[in-house]
Parts: structure tokens; C-alpha cells; sequence
């Protein structure tokens, strides 16, 4: 499907938008502008949060001083992930290859990349409003009985970092579904986390706030067009595993 016959707007079709939204790597180097960079992050603040406490943030980057600062991190993963990796079973070697060619061109070409936006979320805010309140804490958890409050205590952490993917993941597909919508191209990628204190500092980002995804996005240098995905049915069950 040429890009002719694509809707885009913000009257484009969702499911048209969802099933030609690919992740795109090669992006021209011209800037986006400000106000649909803008509109993108709006977008992403639509989504929902846990609890409601909306105590996400996005760093935007488009200056190519703090871009070039980030290319050595970046370089460095792309070639750890490219030596180390090998395809799924779904994919035969030529697609592979394809794949792995466009993120050594997103490496190779990572200073031209016009725009990053970094997403990141904090629950800190969250847990002190908690800790002001240990009397409902308490009455909460006489109200479970001893056993059921161990046994979600063993859940605490891993309910915790969950909690806050599930309260910025959904603002990242927003963010992405906004940027086919507007003509640009964007991917998720979540590589940065290996070496996120760099990547933290390099940015200023605060210790306590904690880094989700980095999205590349510019205008595309290729088409945007069907994805492949396998069938539903055969990831899905019914009433039980």
C-alpha cells in the first residue's frame, strides 16, 4: 500500500492507523516543528495512569549537540544487540537481515535523528501520599487477614514496577499512534535501559524518576505499510491457559 492511499490526519481511520504503523528507523534529518512535537505529547497525556496521578514526563530533544551526546550510548547497544541476537522463528534470514540493516543505519546516522522523546515516570509522589496515610494502611491489611498480606507483600515490588510501566506505556502508544496519524515516522525502543544512569545524566534526569522508552521520530525516508503480525487466534485463549 503506497503512502498515497494512507489516511493520515486526525480524522485517519484507528485501525488503519494501528495495522501501517511500523517501527521506522530511517528518518530524514529535517526538524518537525515545534508545535506538532507538541501535539504528539499532548496526545500522550491522554492515556491513562494509575491511580490517576498523572506523574509522567517527557523530555523532548531536538538540539544536535545533546543528540551527538547520547550516539555513543546508542552506538554502542545497537552493536552489542546486532552481534548478539538471531531471529525469532517467525522471521527467515532475509528479513532478519533487513531488520538488522535498519538499526545499524538508526546507529550509524543516530546525530541526524531530528527528534527524541524520552518517557519517563515516577512514583514517588504516589507512595509519600501512602505513607501519610499508614492508618488506612493498616485497617487495609488487618482487613486481608496476616496470610493474604504476606503473600501480596511478596507481590509489592513487582506490583510496583509494573504499576508504573502500565502508567506510561499506554501514553507511548499514544504518542506513537499520533505520529503515523501526523505523517511521521517513529519506534518504540527501550535499549537505553542497560546503561540508563548514562543516559540520566547526560539528560539531567533526576534519580528517583525512572526512564521507560526513547522514541526516535522524523519524517520517514520509507514507506509506511502493512504490518506483519501472527494471527490473534494463536495468542489467545479462552476462559483458561
Amino acid at each position: 500500500m503506497a503512502d498515497s492511499e494512507l489516511a493520515f490526519g486526525e480524522d485517519a481511520g484507528l485501525f488503519e492507523i494501528m495495522t501501517t504503523m511500523r517501527s521506522m528507523r530511517r528518518l530524514k534529518p529535517d526538524p518537525v516543528p515545534r508545535e506538532l512535537i507538541e501535539r504528539l505529547i499532548e496526545a500522550a497525556s491522554y492515556a491513562p495512569s494509575g491511580g490517576n496521578h498523572q506523574t509522567f514526563s517527557f523530555v523532548v530533544i531536538t538540539d544536535r549537540e545533546q543528540i551527538a551526546r547520547l550516539a555513543p550510548i546508542w552506538r554502542r547497544i545497537a552493536t552489542w544487540y546486532i552481534a548478539t541476537q538471531t531471529p525469532p522463528e517467525h522471521m527467515d534470514a532475509a528479513a532478519w537481515g533487513r531488520l538488522t540493516a535498519t538499526l545499524q543505519y538508526q546507529a550509524d546516522h543516530f546525530e541526524e535523528i531530528p527528534v527524541l522523546v524520552i518517557a519517563c515516570y515516577e512514583i514517588r509522589t504516589a507512595m509519600k501520599r501512602m505513607m501519610k496515610n499508614l492508618g488506612r494502611q493498616r485497617a487495609g491489611m488487618a482487613g486481608l487477614g496476616a496470610g493474604k498480606t504476606v503473600a501480596s507483600l511478596r507481590n509489592a515490588n513487582r506490583m510496583a514496577g509494573l504499576a508504573e510501566a502500565a502508567s506510561i506505556y499506554p501514553a507511548v502508544q499514544n504518542l506513537l499512534l499520533a505520529a503515523r496519524a501526523h505523517g511521521l515516522a517513529a519506534t518504540l525502543t527501550t535499549w537505553h535501559l542497560m546503561f540508563e544512569q548514562e543516559v540520566k545524566k547526560v539528560l539531567g534526569i533526576p534519580g528517583y524518576v525512572h526512564t521507560y522508552a526513547i522514541v526516535p521520530i522524523g519524517w520517514p525516508a520509507g514507506n509506511f505499510g502493512p504490518v506483519r503480525r501472527r494471527d490473534a487466534r494463536e495468542s489467545t485463549h479462552w476462559e483458561r491457559w
